[in-house]
């Protein structure tokens, strides 16, 4: 069973690999990307970040899609991780059963639409106006969808975080 799908863009790092899965007692990870997908470097660099308690899937999007929708996940504990809000809006499209969606560091160092800087809403969470039209299209879907960081941090209604 999902237990809840991360926006990160650094995907598996320290807050992920020691935080999150402590906090959430996640046994799986599936990191629903691309670009890692089909690059082994990226790969192997976070299967080292990832935590020893939980088994990792590196998947493109349409991949990840694909295993989460089989039935043997319902027996797992899975955190589902994506680096951008199109591939959150494509998982929700085509996963039933998610239970909420943490955003956490997103707009530091994905790529940039020429030399404009995204606006800040958050210390982590820096968005183009067209990212937040997709933020908003995440949140239509009547799923939970909170801005948090860290566990220990309060999490805050994305649509608030946001101004929508």
């Amino acid at each position: 069973m999902i237990n809840h799908i991360r926006l990160d863009e650094r995907l598996i790092h320290g807050q992920v690999a020691i935080k999150w899965s402590r906090h959430t007692g996640v046994n799986r990870i599936i990191v629903a990307n691309d670009e890692a997908a089909a690059n082994t470097i990226i790969q192997k660099s976070l299967m080292m970040a990832a935590p020893a308690t939980a088994k990792v899937a590196i998947k493109s999007v349409k991949d990840a899609i694909t295993l989460l929708n089989d039935p043997r996940c319902e027996a797992l504990k899975i955190m589902v991780i994506v680096s951008n809000p199109n591939d959150l809006v494509t998982v929700l499209e085509n996963v039933k059963g998610i239970p909420h969606v943490i955003v956490g560091n997103y707009g530091r160092i994905a790529p940039k639409h020429g030399s404009d800087a995204r606006k800040t809403y958050a210390n982590n969470l820096y968005a183009y106006d067209d990212e937040v039209e997709v933020f908003k299209k995440a949140i239509s879907f009547n799923v939970p969808c909170v801005y948090q960081t860290t566990p220990e941090e309060p999490a805050e209604n994305l649509s608030k975080v946001l101004g929508l």
